[in-house]
């Protein structure tokens, strides 16, 4: 124990969510048989947990290389792929590992459906985001993405729309828009889409956050999920710190004797929360 003495205390209910848990699990198995996988994409939205995985043998690659590959295996992370993926993977003779996440799969077929029966499809989620270009793809790219309300202010939009959520959106936030919509006349199908893991913590953070004088949030930066859970740790306990790895931590963040809570994202693994723990520990 350090000089600051710091009591340091683990949310247990962190880290990774069994989607991400199943994707790490297939390709360590692999690396483990045959030495090296393809990844489409990082394979969890955490630059410390991606370095080990690539320290065993796991190759990073983006769509753009899919093309010029064959006969080899590669990885669909739990984020899910468009059905173009599956397409050019037949035509190279890539075998598809298939870690997509079941919350996930849901959530593309149920926005297929919606697409098939010619229904205006939006989507609340991150542009550009790996789990949102794949669930654009199931409707020809043809659902309209939107990460605020105010980014439809311009649009116009049929009188029926049909509203589907990113899986890792804020729940708050989603029934805010939906609100919103049906105020603006609209006659709305809303579907809450958001998977239950991410919102149960949405629910149990706060109790967690006002337990300490300080909050360190562990989470990589691309993380969408950790956005989220951060802002609802920092609404709760505004002196909430945000870090990627331990070696961001500064003891003037903390007092003497500090009461200090460690969280995560769904895509932070909890050995790396440990590693902030033994850093705090020693401070």
């Amino acid at each position: 124990m350090g000089d600051y003495q710091l009591q340091v205390t683990i949310d247990q209910d962190s880290g990774f969510c069994f989607g991400v848990v199943y994707a790490i699990d297939m390709a360590e198995e692999i690396l483990e048989e045959d030495g090296y996988l393809y990844c489409l994409g990082d394979i969890v939205h955490n630059d410390e947990e991606v370095a080990r995985l690539k320290a065993k043998g796991l190759r990073i690659i983006e769509h753009a290389d899919l093309v010029n590959l064959s006969n080899e295996k590669v990885l669909i992370r739990a984020h899910g792929e468009a059905p173009d993926t599956y397409r050019i993977a037949l035509e190279n003779n890539i075998s598809l590992i298939d870690a997509s996440c079941p919350v996930v799969l849901k959530l593309q077929n149920r926005i297929k459906t919606s697409f098939d029966a010619n229904e205006k499809i939006l989507i609340f989620g991150k542009h550009g985001h790996a789990e949102v270009v794949g669930l654009q793809g199931q409707t020809n790219n043809e659902a309209l993405v939107f990460q605020d309300i105010a980014e439809l202010d311009n649009v116009e939009l049929p009188k029926n729309i049909t509203l589907y959520s990113q899986t890792t959106k804020s729940m708050e936030k989603f029934y805010s828009i939906k609100d919103q919509l049906l105020q603006r006349g609209y006659d709305l199908k809303a579907n809450d889409t958001i998977c239950r893991q991410v919102s149960n913590r949405d629910q149990d953070l706060p109790k967690f956050a006002i337990k300490f004088d300080k909050v360190v949030f562990v989470s990589g930066v691309k993380s969408s999920n950790g956005k989220v859970l951060y802002e609802v740790c920092r609404k709760h306990n505004p002196n909430t710190y945000f870090i990627s790895s331990p070696s961001e931590l500064k003891n003037t963040m903390f007092a003497p004797g500090d009461k200090v809570g460690i969280a995560g994202a769904t895509s932070t693994p909890m050995w790396l929360m440990q590693q902030v723990k033994a850093e705090l520990e020693a401070f």
